[in-house]
């Protein structure tokens, strides 16, 4: 496809070399804009929460997908790429048996981020006890990302503890965070 701006022709033809490059320059920089602009409006937003930790879920999410979308908008622009990505997807499906197999204490902690962030039964600020190798430990919640919690112990101790343990766990609330 050729576009003609006044006297200047921009070839864009996605069968060249050159044409691949400045597609993908394209898709790369409206990528880079909307992550930027998630980003912008994430900041923005969190400035009216007393509780950021879904919000910065949902965007780092947001913009993982976004970049996600770009790539796969670029190898379907792409001719060679897509004969590429056919054969890539059946290697995907055997790999991706593979990986979960080996990733299941990874995958397992993600998923009980997720339940940690959408259910809110522990948030930012709350005082728990939980226990641990070491016993029963009281500590001031202080970030909940999806693979792990962050807590703080009454020694200003850090515990980073798998959300697979929070979620497994019978956690006493001896406070909630404000």
């Amino acid at each position: 496809m050729s576009y003609v701006f006044g006297n200047v022709v921009l070839a864009l033809s996605p069968h060249s070399a050159l044409g691949a490059l400045l597609i993908g320059a394209l898709i790369l920089s409206v990528v880079i804009f909307v992550v930027l602009l998630i980003r912008r409006s994430a900041k923005h937003v969190a400035l009216h929460l007393s509780d950021t930790t879904a919000l910065q879920f949902i965007s780092e999410f947001a913009q993982l997908l976004v970049f996600v979308l770009g790539f796969i908008l670029y190898a379907h622009l792409i001719p060679e790429l897509r004969s590429l990505g056919t054969a890539l997807l059946t290697g995907v499906s055997v790999v991706s048996v593979v990986v979960g197999m080996a990733a299941q204490t990874t995958l397992g902690n993600i998923i009980a981020g997720f339940s940690l962030v959408l259910y809110r039964q522990v948030r930012v600020g709350d005082t728990i006890q939980l226990n641990s190798p070491l016993g029963v430990v009281t500590a001031k919640v202080e970030i909940i990302s999806l693979g792990f919690t962050q807590l703080i112990n009454s020694d200003g101790h850090d515990l980073v503890v798998p959300n697979s343990v929070m979620m497994a766990n019978t956690i006493i609330r001896i406070n909630r965070g404000q």
